[in-house]
């Protein structure tokens, strides 16, 4: 059984107020080139279909334009909700589609059912998790006690009561703990969100959406098959891809990725005013790609944008780095910050402003108004 994984195609995206939903239509485009090309099985889309969880109406368009070519192009195409959609507007219409092979992620109730494929090989289980929080599962597993992300995940899946003798995939939508980051993700403060990887013991592959950065998780099986597009100047230096999978009897798993090139590049230009408006420097790449144009002129230039934008149209930031900027340390204080759990900054603000330390009762109380609020609850 050969399949495609894609995931995070934030459809209607906007970076830098630039819209990219030409670009994405482009790179639909190549992914329906290498579906073409590969003949698989099926396609995986895992999460984050969209950027916000009401579209536009051109990212909605887009969408139904890709997923209609890809179901011509193979038997089933699986898609699951992310963080960045609405669970119930993916749902739409879902038993009506399943009768065409498009199997779109219900609203999570407690209960996953597999979608069961065959072939030479026997029977192979698909089952669709959908972005869960603990709030997510708490409602139908009262007495399981899930306070945690991996919590969650782990009645999730302990409910779908899986016979791992037989190859089973599942699609998901998580931070698995150990994976990189991009700056384009959003991840919670402090890692609360966080899943054990050990939650997916027993699965023959684990089609993972959520971090844009292509990776394996400790194991080829557990795969985040990374964005189609680079959506932040962290990720200038990645080459995006589709990851095709076959597996073929129980333990057999071939995992590769087939390159993508975008309408546009992400990269970075680094220099003085005089050397990035230079002739040399605009032949050495497209002067249409996305542009983090970083200065190192020590002295401000006047209308720097307004005039780099006359020969590299689509510079998105202009920065300086030079003896001024390396003096400021508000970047270093911010990076520390985010590696701090939400408790640990309410504690050194509440030391701040009080002159000490906070007691047991309240940092129990400031706790449970925490999670109430990051589970949307107040």
């Amino acid at each position: 059984m050969k399949f495609v994984h894609l995931s995070d195609l934030h459809l209607g995206k906007r970076l830098n107020e630039f819209s990219l939903i030409e670009d994405q239509e482009y790179i639909l485009d190549r992914i329906c080139g290498v579906i073409a090309e590969e003949k698989p099985d099926f396609a995986i889309i895992a999460g984050d279909i969209y950027d916000k969880p009401v579209p536009s109406a051109e990212a909605v368009r887009l969408f139904d334009d890709f997923l209609t070519r890809v179901s011509a192009m193979t038997e089933h195409v699986f898609a699951i909700s992310g963080n960045h959609d609405s669970a119930e507007r993916i749902a739409f219409g879902c038993h009506i589609m399943e009768k065409s092979g498009i199997h779109m992620s219900p609203v999570y109730s407690g209960s996953t059912v597999p979608v069961v494929l065959r072939d030479d090989y026997g029977e192979l289980c698909v089952y669709m998790l959908p972005f869960i929080k603990p709030l997510s599962v708490r409602r139908f597993f009262p007495d399981a006690g899930t306070e945690s992300y991996t919590d969650a995940v782990n009645a999730a899946v302990d409910a779908m009561d899986i016979d791992f003798t037989k190859r089973n995939i599942i699609i998901t939508h998580q931070f698995v703990t150990g994976a990189q980051k991009s700056d384009s993700e959003e991840i919670s403060v402090g890692g609360t969100d966080n899943v054990d990887s050990s939650a997916f013991d027993g699965f023959d592959y684990v089609a993972l959406g959520h971090i844009h950065s292509p990776q394996n998780v400790g194991s080829e099986r557990i795969r985040y098959c990374g964005t189609p597009l680079k959506y932040s100047f962290s990720e200038a230096k990645q080459q995006k891809s589709v990851t095709v999978v076959e597996i073929r009897e129980k333990g057999s798993l071939e995992v590769r990725t087939v390159p993508l090139k975008p309408l546009r590049d992400m990269r970075e230009l680094r220099g003085t005013f005089a050397e990035i408006s230079s002739a040399a420097c605009v032949e050495s790449g497209n002067s249409e790609d996305y542009l983090r144009v970083i200065l190192t002129d020590e002295e401000e230039v006047p209308e720097a944008m307004g005039k780099l934008r006359a020969v590299y149209p689509n510079i998105m930031i202009i920065e300086y780095d030079n003896r001024r900027t390396r003096s400021a340390h508000d970047s270093i204080e911010a990076a520390e910050a985010e590696n701090k759990l939400p408790i640990e900054l309410f504690e050194e603000f509440y030391k701040f402003s009080n002159g000490g330390e906070m007691s047991q009762d309240q940092r129990q109380l400031v706790q449970a108004f925490i999670e109430r609020i990051w589970e949307g609850e107040a």
